[in-house]
């Protein structure tokens, strides 16, 4: 009997990493199942989002045509919609992502309509289970909401012991992010991804996406002048500041780094990614705290090495001195000499190599049959 399924989540016109997460997971369910994709025609309400616009304007759209914009996030009688179509469609498993608090009155208003009316099994794929700097409104909020699950997926086995504290140990399942392949579809050379910057230098290294306290940058902006001392390179930053970025431009300028350092202060494009990871050698993610990062999958989708702090899925994702490099968090120091020992003792052909050996771990094909293997 074919499965159906449901999932419910963001797409295009929305950008960000939840909405290409939940859209490639679309794409490749529909491959093997009956599926329907109800996804978001109004997500956060503008004063509540700390970017620019939370809407996609790259010209390359993630998106698929057959996704359904239903779920406004001010509107009630959407909500009730949506679990009305659920209901008629009668699926086997209705999946949601759970990833910030805010979406916790429309998601339990959906599962418990659910729950009186369907027999659809609720999955949760957390990719946090709390959100960083959650407090205990938070926590108890998450709880209410995840409770109503029957099954999870979880891509660190730290989120899975953070989930078990929650509700316990009830259908939780552990398998990596995939990797987000679908935007090296175009293969550029390294030359010609600098032009399309804008820089010219010999070496480059990519700090990529929001730019939020927890990400680190302030330890990585810390490294550069050890790093330089050795190794002349060029750090990119490419991203929204989701921070104070007056206080990166002092420090940078306290570090006089200034020569050595863009920033480009802006959501990327699609399109335009592919040019950022080309022209880069190493991608830096210095995160002082994470549950997983769509981001180390992005490089891994161009091939690119990473250096990364040795914690939550990061220090399973990342084989040190393989596929990258493991660093304690807060720790400049080693950032620098991880960032060094790249350029001095390691060929990019043989670690772009060593990447793609180790990518049959990230698969899409992997997540879906792991969301089979509930009904059986």
């Amino acid at each position: 009997m074919l499965l159906k399924i449901d999932l419910i989540g963001p797409s295009y016109p929305f950008r960000g990493g939840i909405s290409h997460y939940t859209t490639l997971l679309y794409k490749n369910l529909k491959k093997k199942y009956d599926t329907n994709f109800y996804s978001f025609k109004r997500q956060y309400p503008n004063f509540l989002f700390p970017g620019k616009t939370d809407k996609d304007y790259s010209n390359f759209a993630l998106k698929d045509d057959d996704t359904q914009p239903m779920l406004d996030s001010l509107n009630p009688f959407t909500w009730i919609r949506v679990a009305y179509k659920i209901i008629k469609d009668k699926p086997d498993i209705t999946i949601i992502p759970w990833w910030i608090i805010f979406w916790a009155p429309h998601f339990l208003t959906i599962i418990l309509i659910l729950k009186l009316f369907s027999n659809t099994k609720i999955l949760f794929i957390c990719h946090n289970v709390v959100e960083h700097e959650s407090g205990l409104l938070k926590k108890l909020l998450s709880k209410m909401v995840l409770a109503k699950g029957d099954f999870f997926i979880v891509h660190s086995n730290e989120e899975k012991e953070r989930l078990k504290e929650l509700i316990g140990d009830r259908n939780i399942r552990e398998t990596f992010h995939p990797t987000y392949e679908e935007f090296n579809s175009e293969e550029i050379t390294k030359q010609k991804a600098k032009e399309n910057i804008g820089i010219d230098d010999e070496r480059v290294i990519l700090f990529f996406g929001f730019v939020r306290e927890y990400k680190g940058l302030k330890y990585l902006l810390e490294a550069m002048p050890n790093v330089l001392k050795s190794v002349k390179v060029k750090l990119l930053i490419a991203g929204e500041f989701w921070d104070d970025k007056q206080n990166y431009i002092d420090l940078i300028g306290k570090l006089d780094i200034n020569a050595n350092v863009k920033i480009i202060d802006e959501y990327i494009p699609n399109e335009e990614i592919p040019s950022y990871f080309y022209a880069s050698d190493i991608v830096i993610l210095p995160y002082t705290s994470v549950t997983g990062s769509g981001l180390v999958q992005l490089a891994y989708g161009f091939n690119k090495p990473v250096v990364v702090s040795n914690i939550g899925a990061l220090s399973q994702i990342v084989i040190d001195k393989k596929t990258g490099f493991l660093v304690d968090p807060e720790d400049s120091q080693g950032i620098a000499d991880s960032i060094i020992d790249y350029y001095r003792n390691y060929n990019e052909d043989d670690v772009a190599e060593n990447i793609r050996k180790e990518n049959y771990r990230f698969t899409w094909d992997l997540l879906v049959n792991k969301i089979e293997s509930f009904t059986k």
